[in-house]
């Protein structure tokens, strides 16, 4: 096993090249900028897919929702609320008025309506 005091001849006439970097600071700043962008450019549209995936299926659900528990309600309001009772999406019956009354809280992902079963009438 050669000593570490033992010269490597393929490393002979070697000389480190110390008078400037390999790149210069405005390629690695240009670099740097291209590499945030291109992952931007990536995640930045699943993001936005996601966002809109959830406001769509809260807006459907809370539509259901105020009209099987507000019937007499003229619309409803999906909104997404950080602190509020209940963080996450919130269903909103809409008054005619124009005062909001909360029905449900649709959590941090929103899914489908679960509504309680009617009991099924037999004739």
């Amino acid at each position: 096993m050669p000593d570490d005091d033992e010269s490597h001849p393929e490393l002979d006439g070697y000389e480190p090249y110390e008078e400037r970097p390999l790149r210069s600071r405005r390629f690695t700043t240009m670099m740097r900028v291209v590499v945030v962008l291109g992952l931007a450019g990536l995640i930045l549209p699943g993001i936005l897919v996601t966002l809109g995936t959830a406001q769509g299926t809260a807006q459907r659900t809370c539509a259901i929702y105020a009209q099987v528990y507000a019937p007499g309600a003229v619309g409803s309001a999906a909104r997404f609320e950080l602190f509020s009772a209940a963080p996450g999406w919130n269903c909103y019956a809409v008054g005619f008025d124009g005062d909001e009354v909360m029905l449900r809280s649709l959590g941090l992902i929103p899914g489908g309506p679960r509504l309680p079963l009617a009991p099924v009438e037999n004739s």
